[in-house]
């Protein structure tokens, strides 16, 4: 009975060993295929098939201008004597800016104005044979001469008269006439002399010192009109570099002003992308002072020839934008993107799912743990993703690269990275 017993104990024994072995390697069995399948499975970036709106654009860097800005200069090497307004006020059309020092400038008008005069006066003579009081000592030399010469005709008369009657030699007669001719060319000289006393070049060498003293008056005006500095429109003085008491040099900066509620920006377009610029497109600015703010133009002019602009060669766009709360300064550096083409509610993807053979564009979407082959065709893109037109469905699921950068291929079996 005991032996019997202990034999079943054995049997018992050896049955859960067989089962202990049989599950181990089981175990092992399914370990090594799960390795086995884990170390064929390539590790992926994935991206997805997404709807929303893409927009292709040349982005490049521009600068803020104002539109009829006006600008003031020192006329002259002088002090500010005055300053009405300071940086940031808004100012009325007619309204007093600022003042300069403006002695100098008034004695340097009054002197020409007396220079003015002066050679108004000579030119007045020249043109009239002299001054009064020469005029009249020509007038009367001329009526004494013409006097004489009347005489002078009376007595050749009388010789001849003589002569007929023997009373007066030829001789007589000769000398007689001789002295009515020396009268008459007194009389002539005298008459020129009041006609025409100066000769052109004369006239015109006074002529010439009347435009030069009337050129000095107005350059005098001109430097006292713009010692006073007034503003010519409406709007706000954004740049006032002097303060009173200040001395300033000819053609110094005096200030700044423009109603700055539209603004020019100016932009530079790279040479290869200038082909597709087309009047009217849409321009978006942004400012990394404000970020997350996009002010919005369009296209006004575009390039009418390529330039060097640092290192770049570029052709040169404006577009005029409204800046109705003031934030866009004038000289700010800003960055531009000019909207070239713009899709709304678009089946989009990665651009660097993207791949192109001889059969043309396609994408790897990953379907079960595989890549699967799906030939596309595109149309707008930008910087990071591109519009597909066909080939694809919403939400798939695409490869973007391994992470071992080993190729990828169809059929291939893929595990999407952790995000």
């Amino acid at each position: 009975m005991a032996a019997a017993s202990e034999n079943g104990v054995r049997r018992v024994n050896s049955r859960r060993t067989w089962l202990g072995i049989l599950a181990l390697l089981v175990a092992v069995i399914v370990l090594a295929a799960f390795v086995s399948l884990r170390r064929s499975q390539v590790v992926i970036r994935v991206g997805s098939a997404e709807r929303g709106t893409i927009t292709a654009n040349i982005a490049t860097n521009g600068k803020i201008e104002a539109l009829n800005n006006f600008q003031a200069f020192a006329p002259m090497a002088t002090t500010v004597k005055k300053i009405y307004v300071k940086q940031g006020d808004w100012v009325k059309a007619g309204q007093m800016l600022l003042r300069l020092d403006d002695a100098d400038a008034r004695l340097q008008a009054a002197k020409a104005e007396a220079q003015l005069k002066g050679a108004q006066s000579d030119l007045h003579a020249v043109e009239s044979g002299g001054t009064q009081e020469e005029l009249l000592t020509t007038r009367n030399a001329l009526t004494k001469a013409q006097m004489e010469r009347d005489t002078a005709q009376r007595n050749l008369d009388a010789m001849q008269r003589l002569q007929q009657n023997g009373a007066a030699s030829q001789a007589e007669v000769d000398a007689a006439q001789n002295k009515l001719k020396s009268a008459e060319d007194q009389v002539q000289l005298l008459q020129q002399k009041l006609k025409g006393r100066y000769s052109q070049q004369e006239i015109g060498s006074v002529e010439a010192r009347q435009a030069e003293a009337r050129a000095s008056l107005q350059a005098a005006q001109e430097v006292l009109k713009n010692s006073n500095v007034s503003a010519p429109r409406d709007g706000m003085v954004y740049s006032l570099p002097v303060r009173e008491g200040a001395f300033v040099n000819t053609g110094d900066l005096l200030v700044q002003m423009a109603d700055l509620h539209k603004v020019r920006v100016r932009a530079f377009v790279d040479e290869p992308e200038i082909g597709r610029l087309q009047p009217g497109q849409v321009v978006e600015v942004t400012w990394d002072a404000l970020p997350g703010r996009v002010w919005k133009g369009t296209l006004e002019t575009l390039p009418t020839t390529v330039v060097q602009h640092g290192t770049r060669m570029v052709g040169e766009v404006t577009c005029v934008i409204d800046n109705n709360d003031l934030k866009l300064l004038p000289n700010t550096n800003v960055s531009v993107a000019v909207v070239t083409a713009r899709q709304e509610n678009v089946l989009t993807i990665p651009r660097e799912a993207i791949h192109q053979d001889e059969k043309g564009q396609y994408v790897f979407e990953v379907v079960n743990g595989e890549l699967q082959r799906r030939n596309i065709t595109t149309s707008v893109s930008n910087l990071t993703r591109v519009a597909v037109t066909s080939g694809l469905s919403d939400n798939a699921e695409l490869a973007l690269g391994a992470l071992n950068m080993q190729s990828l291929k169809g059929g291939m079996a893929v595990k999407p990275a952790a995000p």
